[in-house]
């Protein structure tokens, strides 16, 4: 008999995993397919930002995280030198992860935590969740929209039996090559291609012990040609990943090549073991779209970027939040006809955002071929030399920080003119990347307070809607409480008096998405409430067609 599921999610790699145990953990049953085994040869993320990390705490897997294998004692700085053996021209100091503080805005901060170790806990709890069918080998072949539900054909990559599944939604997470995104003839738009390069993960016990430089997470070599590779720690213990980066012209790299390019890196000769080596292009690409009826996309299918920032894999899960619960509501019920339609008019334009700031970021890192340093800095040692070295470094230094610095990036976007986020009238916020403002502000993030020890604003939030009414007397809301409980939309109301909440929060009545947007806020009900509850589920067709939304021009490199 042919199986029915409510969502078929494609593709195992950290969004689709995110997204289907985000499902699960709201009570929906979904089946996740993945053609591989899961193992994980060369990990392509290894920072989970600050706002993954808050849906980790969501989710209740935090400790998960941290203890997943990367070595927390291993300091995170970042240094530009020409070898590991020669000249540093400068460092930005970072503490180890074990160390690093949460900063004020969050109760959360970023970790280290290479895919290798985060696929492994995100198929945990997606398992975790008792909702979620995950199957290895198992390979989307073919997939109709027949309307009301879709029909897939899968494929088992080992034994080669083929079956039937019918699901009310389908979810290409299935990569940069996405078969469900080119089965729906969705264009991507950008520069195909910014450069070639090529990663080796090799093992080395002690490479510490082999350099002259301090341990860092991330070295970046600059030669007289300019920056020609990095090197970045990937379990803080015995095995790097290390990128020859390459231009515009594809080649194929040797590994005899590599091993050189490896030794010259270190500035000696020395053992190691290449473990793995892959070829990869970085990109710069957006699709088009983000649905076609009941498919999706999402993660690399629906955003290619380069890696520089760490943007890529968390502007995925952030994808994956942001559609579960929409889904879930269609799923059950209590959504609208135009709910799914904010997805993309909500995600595409932070992915157009994210992906420009990491091709600024690699531009940034590459200067150095356009902008080559004095060929001094790379002579033997002496005053002048010196005081050049340190000039440059300190050029580039100053110039790199925009990537280090990035927690506007990861915490202040903003679902500006979305269909289910009621405007109060106030100004939309600067675009700022090394520093984000906290606000509530409907279609933002709602923000962190420390309620109590240990509580934050945040951990109010994510399975339902929720009312935050603010002071000693909050404002009535039975009328909302009542719509909302008419149209099957779950909410919880919570009442807060707290001075520096009730500040930050600035009205009196704050009511707050299940992926903790801000969807609307005032000091007093409206006379109609139930047109809020229409408006935030999705009820409420637009006045007029949304205008086309700008053409964007993503940087040149």
């Amino acid at each position: 008999m042919t199986k029915r599921v409510p969502v078929l999610v494609v593709g195992a790699g950290p969004v689709g995993l995110a997204l289907a145990g985000d499902l699960g953990w709201r009570g929906v049953e979904c089946t996740l397919v993945e053609r591989g085994d899961g193992s994980i040869g060369q990990p392509r993320m290894d920072m989970v930002g600050i706002r993954s990390m808050e849906f980790c705490r969501r989710w209740g897997i935090v400790p998960w995280v941290e203890s997943a294998g990367y070595n927390r004692d291993h300091p995170q700085d970042c240094a530009w030198v020409t070898d590991l053996n020669g000249h540093e021209f400068g460092r930005e100091p970072f503490p180890s992860p074990a160390a690093e503080k949460c900063p004020p805005v969050s109760p959360q901060k970023r970790e280290r935590c290479p895919q290798n170790f985060f696929d492994p806990v995100l198929a945990r709890f997606a398992r975790s969740t008792g909702h979620v069918d995950l199957q290895y080998h198992a390979e989307l072949e073919s997939f109709e929209d027949r309307g009301d539900h879709v029909v897939a054909t899968l494929r088992d990559a080992e034994t080669g039996e083929r079956r039937t599944l019918e699901a009310q939604y389908l979810v290409g997470c299935d990569g940069g090559a996405s078969a469900v995104r080119q089965a729906l003839g969705i264009g991507m738009s950008g520069e195909p291609v910014l450069s070639y390069t090529t990663n080796v993960v090799f093992r080395c016990d002690g490479l510490e012990k082999l350099h002259t430089k301090k341990p860092a997470y991330r070295y970046i070599f600059i030669g007289p040609e300019g920056t020609w590779a990095t090197l970045v720690a990937i379990n803080g213990r015995d095995q790097w990943r290390f990128s020859l980066v390459g231009d515009a012209q594809k080649r194929q790299v040797t590994e005899d090549e590599m091993r050189r390019a490896i030794v010259r890196a270190v500035g000696r000769e020395f053992d190691f073991e290449i473990l793995s080596m892959l070829p990869w292009v970085r990109r710069q690409l957006v699709a088009d779209r983000y649905r076609q009826g009941r498919v999706f996309i999402a993660g690399d299918a629906a955003h290619l970027t380069s890696p520089t920032g760490g943007f890529g894999m968390n502007t995925g899960i952030l994808d994956a939040v942001n559609l579960s619960w929409k889904l879930a509501a269609c799923v059950q019920g209590w959504g609208g006809p135009h709910l799914l339609d904010t997805y993309e008019a909500e995600q595409q334009p932070v992915a157009v955002r994210n992906v420009t700031e990491a091709s600024e970021n690699l531009r940034r890192m590459l200067s150095p071929r356009i902008l080559k340093p004095d060929p001094a800095v790379f002579d033997a040692d002496s005053p002048d030399n010196e005081a050049a070295r340190r000039e440059y470094g300190q050029r580039y230094t100053d110039m790199m920080k925009r990537e280090w610095f990035s927690v506007g990036i990861h915490l202040g976007y903003v679902y500006e003119g979305s269909a289910i986020v009621v405007p109060d009238g106030t100004p939309r916020p600067p675009n700022e990347v090394a520093r984000y403002t906290p606000t509530a502000r409907p279609g933002s993030r709602a923000p962190h307070v420390w309620l109590a020890e240990g509580r934050s604003t945040l951990d109010l939030f994510g399975r339902s809607f929720v009312l935050l009414r603010f002071g000693a007397a909050p404002p009535a809301a039975d009328a909302l409480v009542a719509a909302a409980r008419a149209a099957g939309l779950p909410l919880e109301v919570v009442d807060i008096q707290h001075a520096e909440a009730e500040a930050l929060y600035q009205r009196r009545l704050v009511l707050v998405r299940p992926d903790g947007t801000v969807a609307w806020r005032a000091d007093a009900l409206p006379a109609d409430a139930a047109r809020i509850v229409d408006t935030v589920r999705g009820m409420i067709a637009p006045a007029e067609p949304a205008a086309p939304r700008p053409a964007y021009q993503l940087a040149e490199v």
